[in-house]
């Protein structure tokens, strides 16, 4: 897969991580320094073995400085020996001396250690710094104010990240349980119906079987009777929960248009919704609403949507969203397969493919 391909199909979570990665890898610039200097100071006379030595040591850094963020982005355990090679690089590099991946290593080890430890790392290295300077020359206050920006920027740039970090999986986690609770409503909905239809209608079958036993004592041809009744209440309660199970109770659609709207803006998905029912007949309501129900679900369960429009016109539900790129597998029998079965039984057509526009759309004509 292409990276191009790769960025594209990405979700809005990953490319929140990259952002944030990206945002972290930027503080390497204060490493990156250090080749300045050693430059300068090659030019001043440093001997180049000792400054090619030097530079290859802060590239070493530089590039085992990458991971530590990206393992605490993935929430892996700490990884030791990268801090601890890159402290023994600092150390070497302070020797020559090379300052400016002081403040790096002590942006590595704050994505791990307690805040506490890396403010005593901090005031540590710059009273050391300073103090090295001050024996070899004399003291420097711009070097130290230098060095106080310098960590305070990494430090408190790695703790910033971390924080951003941790609202945005919080934020993605909440996405995906609202997810989840729009399929579990919908389940507790269907579960409430069958419960009130059943329940009445077998509590009748109960008592007219009851009736039955007890009338048989007296006649067979009264018995007879209300087994027919008792036979006749079981056929309607059939027929009242194939109805239910097939969704044919009437829905509002005008709640249920509302209703999807938003759960997807909830979810971070922006919704416009342009639709004209007043002239649909009951029957093409609650057909097109329940279609609606299962494209919403879709959006939210399937798709890494971030816009999502629903037009109604003269009996034509489209539903598109620009979360789906490339092939589709097969439609679940009890999804859009059962819904499309549903919808030609009422006389119209279901259809849900992706475009060359890249988007997907859902499409479904009933007669109005």
């Amino acid at each position: 897969m292409s990276v191009i391909s790769r960025v594209r199909n990405a979700t809005k979570f990953d490319k929140a991580r990259w952002v944030i990665i990206c945002s972290s890898d930027t503080l390497l610039i204060v490493a990156a320094l250090g080749f300045v200097q050693l430059y300068v100071g090659w030019q001043e006379g440093w001997p180049w073995p000792l400054a090619v030595t030097a530079a290859g040591l802060l590239l070493v850094f530089i590039v085992l400085s990458l991971r530590p963020f990206r393992i605490a982005t993935r929430g892996g355990k700490r990884p030791t020996a990268i801090l601890a090679v890159t402290g023994v690089i600092v150390l070497l590099l302070s020797v020559v001396p090379v300052f400016w991946a002081i403040a790096t290593w002590l942006g590595l080890v704050a994505a791990f250690a307690r805040k506490t430890t890396v403010i005593a790392l901090s005031v540590a290295s710059i009273v050391a710094v300073n103090l090295y300077v001050t024996l070899a020359n004399s003291f420097l206050p711009e070097l130290a104010l230098v060095q106080v920006l310098i960590t305070a920027l990494t430090v408190g740039g790695t703790w910033a990240n971390l924080r951003l970090w941790h609202l945005t999986k919080e934020a993605h986690e909440g996405q995906e349980a609202l997810s989840r609770l729009a399929v579990s409503e919908e389940r507790l909905r269907f579960a409430r119906d069958l419960n009130d239809l059943l329940g009445q209608s077998l509590t009748d079958i109960a008592a007219r079987t009851s009736h039955a036993e007890q009338t048989l004592r007296s006649g067979q041809e009264a018995a007879a009777a209300e087994m027919f009744e008792v036979r006749d209440l079981a056929r309607q309660s059939l027929r009242e929960v194939r109805n239910v199970v097939q969704n044919y109770r009437a829905i509002d659609l005008d709640e249920v248009l509302a209703s999807v709207r938003a759960v997807l803006e909830a979810a971070d998905v922006r919704c416009t919704v342009r639709a004209e029912i007043s002239s649909l007949s009951p029957e093409t309501r609650t057909l097109l609403a329940t279609v609606v129900r299962e494209g919403a679900t879709n959006v939210l369960k399937h798709s890494k949507a971030e816009r999502c429009t629903i037009t109604i016109q003269d009996g034509v539900l489209e539903m598109s969203n620009d979360g789906v790129n490339g092939p589709v597998g097969e439609h679940a029998p009890n999804g859009l397969a059962g819904l499309a079965q549903r919808v030609r039984a009422a006389g119209g057509t279901l259809e849900a493919e992706p475009t060359r526009e890249g988007r997907y759309v859902l499409r479904a004509a009933v007669p109005a």
